[in-house]
């Protein structure tokens, strides 16, 4: 595949003989974005010359934790080992990728999470004071960014940058364990799935009226738990999957929610693999759902809230002995 285009049509063509297998659709979103990624690298080398530092060009959120749907927005970012001079390379290189992977079918990222925003597009000396700064203000939103940023993997280039700067973030929050507090608190709100009488919770207004904010009632209690204990062992691998493994000697409660993860994880993509757009694949119909799938809907949101609930006790009590 030589061409924008011709990603695109591939893309359109091989989804629907991947999107009933998880792991195999996620993989899949690898090779698409590598692709269009190497395409951009071939662009801009020919306009601006050979990269003149080493780099790693990363994602983060859904992708970096390898946990698409059919359809994803983009959240990546660049790290290089070189001068301040090198940044308008790479800004380039992350601006000529963001427009790539819009024309093969990733939306653009709201929060502009992106490599073509200089925020996410620096030396790896400007990461290193960047992590720091975010964790150090300790505000809702450089939190946030902060979060956002752990979720990552190098899909190309030098791993070692993202591990250094991971191992930065564990050292800081080792020196001030009351940043944990804040990090609980900033993922501690969660958009309710259920009613007082057990009755599923709907959207009311707008375009999605009648459905389920899938993303937010059901996948972030278990996303955002297993992101704190792996904060708190320091591990480096962004997937769920991967920290239910690591974690689950140091935390054996969080085994009995393992499989139910995996299941949710097959669930969406049962319900949404027809999806249109990518707004699509976080919302699910009440209507389009049987009794008993509304009944396991429910279940998947009761354990999250308690699987973060557990999270979030032992993340306070272990801080508060640290303080």
């Amino acid at each position: 595949m030589n061409s924008y285009d011709e990603i695109q049509q591939f893309r359109h063509q091989q989804m629907t003989k991947v999107s009933n297998n998880h792991e195999r659709l996620n993989h899949f979103h690898d090779q698409i974005i590598d692709n269009t990624v190497k395409i951009a690298m071939d662009k801009v080398e020919g306009e601006w010359g050979i990269p003149p530092a080493p780099f790693a060009f990363f994602l983060m959120g859904s992708a970096g934790r390898f946990e698409q749907s059919v359809w994803s927005d983009q959240d990546h970012g660049i790290i290089f080992d070189g001068s301040d001079d090198c940044q308008a390379y790479f800004l380039r290189l992350g601006s000529e990728i963001t427009n790539g992977l819009t024309k093969v079918g990733y939306e653009l990222c709201d929060g502009n999470v992106m490599a073509s925003n200089s925020i996410w597009c620096q030396s790896i000396e400007r990461w290193e004071i960047q992590v720091e700064r975010w964790l150090l203000e300790a505000k809702w939103d450089s939190l946030r960014h902060f979060l956002t940023f752990f979720d990552s993997r190098v899909l190309i280039g030098e791993t070692t940058f993202l591990d250094q700067l991971k191992n930065t973030a564990f050292s800081i929050l080792q020196e001030k364990p009351h940043l944990y507090i804040r990090l609980v608190e900033n993922v501690s709100f969660v958009k309710k799935g259920i009613g007082a009488f057990g009755q599923l919770l709907p959207e009311l207004k707008g375009e999605h009226s009648g459905s389920i904010q899938l993303k937010q009632t059901t996948f972030f209690p278990y996303v955002n738990a297993l992101r704190l204990l792996a904060l708190k062992d320091k591990i480096v691998k962004p997937s769920t999957l991967s920290r239910f493994g690591e974690l689950s000697d140091n935390y054996p409660f969080i085994k009995r929610y393992e499989e139910d993860f995996k299941r949710l994880l097959d669930f969406r993509l049962y319900f949404r693999r027809d999806a249109k757009s990518y707004e699509e694949v976080h919302h699910i119909p009440v209507s389009a759902l049987t009794k008993g799938e509304k009944q396991e809907l429910k279940e998947f949101m009761k354990k999250g809230y308690k699987l973060f609930s557990e999270t979030k006790t032992i993340v306070e009590k272990e801080c508060s002995t640290w303080l």
